[in-house]
């Protein structure tokens, strides 16, 4: 009887596992990074997370245009993902698509940067004596990382990116707010400074368990497929960092749905324009009884088809800087 196959030994992976085997075929004693190489490592991941936020940016702003009008939806204005794409466009033109842009490329060029910089960062400070992080630590690293973010970074930006997406048209002399700092300006001039951290609550709750997911998932997807380990020196094939990446941003998102949407309508109300939730648990329970249970997951497909794609562009760019900083920092313990 012939031995039963591996249910993962396709020809694909078989190629690209290949590939990660022949990258390291040279490396034949046990390597780990410089002390220099070490120490600079959160830097290096910082500035690899902001190329690849950048982007990201660029190629997906659409898609984050259409989950954004999708949750502030509360009408049934439109029908779906497709639907509302083709609204935008026929009604607003296709330059409406990127409404935002500037925003979010800032956004995401210093989100990632914090957040990858600060991953490494906390997970050094979690290794044990022998170097090591566990999968629980390693998920502490990166919820604490999702954390950071959420505060100094991601709350005053995507406050910014929803007052500006949810304007509709394109015409300067009809929107309230011109471009990314007149709006930070007019928010704080009408409603403070702290109206910049409307519903900071939710993201903290949101990216805190995004960003734990994600850089465990990407660890334990890189090891399962790949046998590829932090520091290591093994170079991933591009397709191979988009796959990892596109894998493990798939979880966060479905977890976080009702935060995301909490966190949205909670941006998007402004003073003036009367506040209709008082805070993050009052918008939790308003929403599913006014709208039902399902509205908390408005956008989730938008967003799967955002945030994977994204995290696989952001991963393919950012581990290829950080394997050219490896490879150039590594040293041979046998040496």
């Amino acid at each position: 009887m012939p031995a039963p196959s591996n249910a993962y030994d396709v020809p694909a992976l078989r190629a690209l596992r290949g590939f990660t085997a022949s990258s390291a075929s040279e490396k034949t004693n046990k390597v780990e990074l410089s002390a220099r190489g070490a120490a600079m490592m959160p830097i290096v991941k910082g500035v690899s997370g902001s190329f690849g936020g950048i982007i990201e940016a660029c190629c997906l702003q659409p898609v984050d245009v259409v989950k954004t009008r999708l949750q502030l939806d509360k009408t049934g204005q439109y029908k779906g993902v497709v639907d509302c794409f083709r609204k935008i466009h026929a009604e607003e033109g296709l330059g409406a698509l990127w409404k935002g842009l500037n925003a979010f490329a800032t956004h995401l060029c210093f989100k990632y940067m914090l957040r990858m910089g600060t991953n490494a960062t906390y997970q050094a400070a979690l290794r044990d004596e022998n170097g090591e992080l566990s999968t629980g630590r390693r998920m502490l690293a990166g919820f604490g990382a999702g954390v950071t973010e959420a505060l100094v970074i991601v709350t005053p930006f995507e406050v910014v990116k929803i007052r500006l997406q949810q304007q509709k048209g394109l015409a300067m002399d009809q929107l309230k707010y011109k471009g990314t700092v007149h709006c930070a300006q007019t928010i704080i001039k009408e409603e403070g400074v702290r109206a910049l951290w409307n519903g900071a609550g939710p993201t903290i709750a949101r990216n805190g368990t995004n960003q734990m997911c994600l850089f465990t998932a990407k660890a334990q997807v890189d090891r399962f497929l790949w046998d590829k380990h932090d520091g290591d020196g093994k170079m991933l094939h591009p397709v191979q960092s988009m796959i990892s990446g596109g894998l493990a941003a798939t979880f966060g998102p479905v977890a976080t749905g009702p935060f995301d949407v909490a966190k949205t309508r909670l941006m998007a109300q402004s003073k003036a324009g009367g506040v209709k939730y008082k805070s993050f648990m009052h918008a939790l329970y308003l929403i599913p009884k006014e709208e039902g249970i399902l509205a908390m997951w408005k956008g989730l497909l938008p967003r799967l088809m955002r945030i994977p794609p994204g995290q696989a562009v952001t991963f393919m760019v950012a581990d290829a800087i950080v394997h050219q900083w490896e490879a150039r920092n590594l040293k041979k313990e046998d040496e």
